[in-house]
């Protein structure tokens, strides 16, 4: 899921990257529960990363198994 306020834009420029096949819904923010990625701490259960690069990419997979299950 993409948690946004600006659906249209990240639907767009996903669309025609095909990105789509990776992102199941968009949801407003605050309203689902679970684990989150995000450049800053607005949230309860929040990994903070400036990027999802292939050199991050295991880093951040550990983190959400690991916070996934607190």
């Amino acid at each position: 899921m993409i948690e946004s306020e600006h659906v249209d834009l990240y639907y767009r420029w996903l669309k025609a990257r095909g990105g789509m096949d990776f992102v199941e819904d968009f949801v407003r923010p605050g309203t689902e529960d679970g684990v989150r990625l995000d450049f800053e701490p607005n949230y309860p259960r929040t990994i903070v990363t400036d990027r999802i690069v292939p050199e991050n990419t295991q880093k951040l997979v550990n983190k959400i198994r690991f916070v996934s299950c607190l």
